[in-house]
């Protein structure tokens, strides 16, 4: 159902009537969303409110996915929940807004999640990114001046589940463990793959010229999740190992 439209995604919501909501759906494509706000602001504000709206009325407990973009990457040391945020781009700012609409009309029933540089089987992401582009090109040029966790979706499907054991509001930070930029993450596809062949030059971000700007470190801490379920995510090596492994 398209969550942009009340009585659709009400209908649908009010027949299955869930006692837990967890809302992955989002305008994602970061440049996108500055040529195209009010789609990305349709979608990822608007959508993000009739969801709560019906949460709020069936009485489910709301999960809301989140960003590392919410933040101006000026800091470089991880970002706790409690840091301000200052979104650079405006897909940060939507996702943003859609926080303070789970805080503001669903303070104990809802549990944000930011997390971050996501990549899984379903999709696009930037690991088969740079595997179709390997197929083709000799040479990538990648950006070294942005930092970030790589964070496997199956993996933070199982701390979601793992959050919803107990009964918690508020914003939680779950990414896999430790942080890389995109150049040294391309460069470890490219070699857990055994490809061999292709070189990979280091650019910084200006050379890129996108339309939205990006945090260049936006390392988020897992320390809070750590306190409350006393797990840790593995690294992002390992989960990118294991992703790779599962790949057709």
């Amino acid at each position: 159902f398209d969550i942009r439209n009340y009585n659709e995604a009400e209908a649908f919501l009010k027949k299955y009537n869930p006692n837990i909501l967890i809302h992955t759906a989002a305008y994602t494509m970061v440049d996108n969303c500055e040529i195209y706000k009010e789609k990305a602001f349709s979608v990822n504000v608007e959508g993000t409110y009739n969801l709560v709206k019906i949460a709020k009325n069936i009485g489910a407990k709301f999960i809301y996915i989140s960003t590392d973009f919410v933040f101006n990457g000026k800091k470089q040391t991880p970002y706790k929940e409690d840091d301000i945020p200052d979104p650079l781009s405006y897909y940060g700012y939507t996702k943003l807004l859609g926080e303070y609409i789970c805080l503001e009309n669903l303070p104990k029933d809802s549990v944000i999640v930011r997390t971050s540089w996501l990549f899984g089987i379903n999709g696009h992401n930037f690991v088969k990114a740079i595997l179709n582009q390997a197929k083709v090109k000799k040479e990538l040029k990648v950006v070294n001046d942005q930092y970030g966790s790589p964070t496997y979706t199956y993996d933070l499907a199982k701390a979601i589940a793992e959050i919803i054991k107990y009964n918690v509001s508020g914003v939680f930070h779950i990414t896999n463990s430790g942080y890389t930029n995109w150049y040294e993450y391309s460069k470890k596809i490219l070699e857990l793959k055994g490809i061999k062949d292709v070189k990979i030059t280091p650019i910084d971000s200006k050379q890129l010229n996108r339309p939205a700007k990006r945090p260049s470190y936006s390392v988020l801490s897992n320390g809070k999740f750590l306190r409350l379920t006393g797990k840790k995510l593995r690294n992002w090596q390992l989960a990118l190992e294991d992703y790779l492994s599962n790949l057709k």
